[in-house]
């Protein structure tokens, strides 16, 4: 993808125009716009450029999230969307943040990332295994999909059965984050609100009448016994980490190959030392997160490195971008699954709303990898690449790959 900016509002701040759908946040023109300044302009609003200006704004007291003016931006007032995302979890600051938060991070444990690992790298080890011997392969399809799919479903306990409908939705929901592209996404998502409240709605009671060991029997044990979150409020929760951990994961693993393909000396280096994988998914999430930015919102009129900031106005850190700046990352410019030191990527956000899965993404991620390398060859684009919109979650809708054989 190459980015379209020919364009500036004036001679001293960049102009990008991001809702191309061409558009790439690591392209030569992001990256001489970063050069040029901290902060470029765009059609969404003030992009932030730089990584040690993301990493402060991401944590500034007088930006939020602004969920409502999010959904307003995007054309939307009202409706399914609107009811789920106004009050979601991300949209909450202060003491209404850390009541909801406290009670998602009582099934986000080190406990259970361990506990659930085993089953990752089975999952991960028999699909890699599927995709030997040549052939082509839809990656997406045929394993960044399934494994984050697979594996949320056996968190909160979705019965095998109900995995493809579950699929459709929890893709489609992702693209909350891009509705400014219009087209049929506003009506796709919508959709999938409707589908995901209703069907965890039914797992939210089946849970409370007959609890297991699953993620869903753990949050609405706990919300009945201490009464601090609302049943409508646990139901906001759930639907919003079912798109949060299944259609990142798959979008990351995805960018993952793409990256590979272009790097297969690094995919090599991978297969011949396997505990690189940590590495390699910190630096995979560096060069090519799938979470590319990141929104605030001015909560009030405020000046920062002499640019004047008004109330409302939105701040959207490039996460990408930032993840390149040569003025932290010496090697940023290049890929490299040996690099170590790297600073915290901005893809999971920072201070207090700082991604509770996280740790389970990376544990998804590693096994993935290592699986993949140690059984696979490198991979190949064998067909025509199409891609989600640059501005929301960001990968491949389809990936056609050939692994070569492992020698």
């Amino acid at each position: 993808m190459t980015a379209q900016n020919t364009s500036s509002t004036s001679t001293d701040i960049p102009f990008l125009n991001v809702l191309d759908p061409d558009f790439d946040f690591g392209s030569p023109q992001a990256m001489a716009a970063q050069e040029q300044s901290w902060y470029a302009e765009s059609p969404i609003g003030l992009l932030v450029l730089r990584y040690a200006e993301a990493q402060e704004l991401l944590r500034d007291q007088r930006l939020d999230h602004n969920g409502r003016g999010y959904m307003e931006q995007s054309g939307v007032v009202a409706g399914p969307i609107y009811e789920w995302f106004v009050p979601m979890i991300n949209n909450h600051d202060g003491e209404d943040h850390r009541r909801l938060r406290n009670l998602v991070s009582k099934a986000f444990t080190p406990r259970m990332i361990e506990r659930i690992r085993p089953f990752v790298r089975a999952a991960a080890e028999r699909m890699a295994d599927a995709m030997a011997g040549g052939e082509v392969h839809e990656f997406v399809e045929s394993f960044a999909d399934p494994l984050p799919l697979s594996v949320m479903c056996e968190l909160l306990g979705v019965p095998t059965e109900d995995y493809d409908t579950f699929k459709l939705w929890t893709s489609d929901i992702g693209l909350v984050f891009s509705l400014v592209h219009g087209g049929d996404i506003v009506d796709r998502v919508e959709k999938s609100v409707l589908g995901l409240n209703e069907y965890v709605s039914g797992l939210m009671e089946e849970k409370a009448k007959d609890p297991g060991d699953d993620l869903i029997s753990t949050l609405v044990t706990a919300q009945r016994t201490e009464g601090q979150v609302s049943s409508e409020e646990l139901r906001n929760l759930l639907v919003t980490l079912v798109f949060a951990a299944h259609d990142t994961t798959c979008h990351q693993l995805s960018n993952a190959m793409v990256v590979f393909a272009d790097h297969p000396e690094q995919w090599n280096l991978l297969g011949e030392r396997p505990e690189l994988a940590a590495q390699a998914v910190e630096e995979i999430i560096r060069w090519v997160p799938s979470t590319p930015i990141i929104y605030r919102c001015a909560t009030e009129d405020f000046e920062y490195q002499g640019l004047e900031v008004a109330k409302g106005t939105f701040l959207t850190m490039c996460a990408q971008t930032a993840q390149r700046d040569p003025r932290v990352f010496a090697t940023g410019e290049t890929f490299d699954v040996t690099a170590t030191g790297l600073p915290s990527p901005l893809l999971f956000g920072a201070g207090p709303h700082y991604c509770l899965g996280a740790p389970l993404a990376r544990t998804e991620m590693v096994e993935a990898l290592a699986a993949l390398a140690q059984r696979l060859g490198p991979p190949s684009l064998a067909g025509s690449v199409t891609w989600r919109p640059p501005t929301g979650i960001h990968g491949p809708n389809e990936l056609p790959l050939r692994f070569a054989t492992r020698s």
